[in-house]
């Protein structure tokens, strides 16, 4: 999976210490807070312009300053002391962006210097549910200071259709509070969102498309993981797969404005079945076409042959590839 977060945790702790969810599964005490403390924040810089729905166009180039990474995939090779050699080689491969996943022990400050230091821009984070108030001022307040422009939920997963109303209760809530700091606020799925029944019959992604306010909540889709849940949902095949992610992207009322692009494997069922951009089945060309984003962030959860040969390939991929004619 991509770096993860243990949501059930935190959120079933605050809903323990408040009295629980009420029968629409509205989280009590943390959603309100936040909600009533984003009126009091100060208003954070004017947001960037939404994406639309409208593809790049045919023949069309995805931007090289819209091509990042997500740091996960070098999670291998990246710690404290090696951070700095990392991000001299995405430098030198192109890359001016990439979505972090933790800052290696850095403050958010001393990170920033860091990025400034080779041309890059961490204006993604992969951060998980915040427990209360103030750990949600902490953690925006730190993306602002490394200059973020996304944060993003990277990953929840419950039986319960009400923990998962609770969770988009709770992401509309910091979303609001995430606005105030100039920061766009999204949900990144993975396959279990289509192909897991719930205890009321219906599935994660249905909760989150009808729940998540699109005012305030994006979505960025792992394409990796959405036409693996179209396969394992039975709603897709591999030859149907890739429309059927372009199909989901098209039907939300919540806006995509983030993709991670990362391959599958062809000829297998298996859930995981990784590949380096470019080397699997996926029809990029064909969702690109249809669906514009604002980043096309590469990934590989377990690297083809080493963290630092994918991040070159998918460079070299997003950096040639064209929108579908």
């Amino acid at each position: 999976m991509c770096f993860g977060f243990d949501g059930h945790k935190a959120v079933r702790e605050v809903a323990e210490r408040q009295g629980g969810l009420d029968r629409r599964g509205v989280l009590r005490g943390f959603g309100a807070a936040l909600v009533g403390g984003a009126a009091t924040l100060a208003a954070g810089p004017a947001l960037a312009a939404p994406g639309t729905g409208n593809g790049l166009g045919p023949g069309s180039p995805v931007p090289d300053a819209k091509i990042s990474i997500q740091m996960y995939t070098l999670r291998s090779i990246t710690n404290g002391t090696t951070v700095a050699d990392v991000l001299a080689s995405l430098s030198g491969y192109g890359y001016r962006r990439v979505e972090l996943a933790g800052t290696y022990g850095y403050s958010a400050q001393e990170m920033k210097d860091l990025l400034d230091s080779y041309d890059i821009s961490a204006t993604s984070a992969h951060s998980g549910l915040s427990a209360d108030l103030d750990a949600a001022r902490a953690k925006f307040e730190d993306a602002r200071t490394l200059g973020q422009r996304f944060s993003v939920v990277p990953y929840l997963r419950s039986q319960s259709s009400d923990q998962w109303r609770a969770w988009a209760d709770a992401m509309n809530a910091e979303a609001e509070v995430a606005r105030t700091y100039g920061l766009r606020y999204g949900y990144h799925n993975h396959a279990h969102e289509w192909y897991e029944t719930l205890d009321d019959g219906s599935n994660a992604w249905d909760i989150l498309t009808e729940r998540l306010d699109p005012r305030f909540v994006h979505f960025e889709v792992d394409l990796y993981w959405a036409v693996t849940g179209g396969i394992l949902s039975g709603q897709a095949t591999e030859a149907t797969a890739s429309r059927f992610a372009s199909d989901v992207i098209a039907a939300a009322p919540q806006k995509t404005l983030q993709y991670h692009v990362k391959d599958r494997d062809a000829g297998t069922s298996s859930e995981r079945a990784f590949a380096d951009v470019g080397t699997g089945f996926i029809d990029f060309p064909l969702i690109f076409g249809d669906h514009r984003v604002q980043e096309y962030i590469v990934e590989n959860d377990q690297p083809d042959v080493d963290p630092l040969t994918t991040a070159r390939v998918g460079w070299n991929y997003l950096s040639s590839v064209r929108a579908s004619v």
